[in-house]
């Protein structure tokens, strides 16, 4: 995918003014963890150690195979790309949202800012900085971004696959 769009979560109840499912609305056949950001240093490394947290507690890790490995190393690094944009672009993170349903885990960070992340065009590989949306596009099935409603701020979520 190119551009990032709007879309409600996967097969979940409708969305709230973030576009999220409601709070403690698991999706069918899933589950959701919640970790508020506001205000909290080390935001990143904080966000990689409860989602590793929630792999681990969902049977993604310990990883059995290479595959699994590497599904859980992305999901992991696109959480940090996903909260390292919300600090470096839209005054910090609020929320982050891991959610599993079936074989698609959805990483949702819900965040102030007015921007619209994409990839930098042309990605320039030998060239630091700027690849952290381009990392999103290519690790996950889908992605996009849901304005809030009558408010400042955004989510902008990611899917990606379970290991086979």
């Amino acid at each position: 995918m190119s551009t990032p769009r709007a879309c409600p979560p996967p097969d979940g109840p409708g969305p709230d003014a973030s576009g999220a499912a409601p709070a403690g609305s698991p999706p069918p056949g899933g589950q959701i963890r919640r970790l508020r950001l506001v205000g909290v240093g080390g935001a990143v490394p904080l966000s990689r150690d409860f989602t590793r947290q929630a792999l681990h507690d969902w049977g993604w890790l310990p990883a059995t195979t290479a595959d699994h490995r590497a599904a859980a190393e992305d999901v992991l690094l696109v959480v940090s790309e996903l909260v390292t944009n919300a600090c470096l672009h839209a005054d910090g993170p609020e929320e982050l949202r891991v959610s599993r349903s079936g074989k698609v885990l959805r990483l949702e960070v819900a965040d102030l800012g007015a921007g619209t992340p994409a990839p930098r065009t042309p990605h320039r590989a030998g060239r630091p900085g700027g690849h952290g949306m381009f990392i999103v596009q290519r690790l996950c099935l889908d992605w996009g971004v849901v304005r809030h409603d009558g408010t400042v701020g955004k989510t902008v979520w990611a899917e990606l696959a379970a290991p086979s």
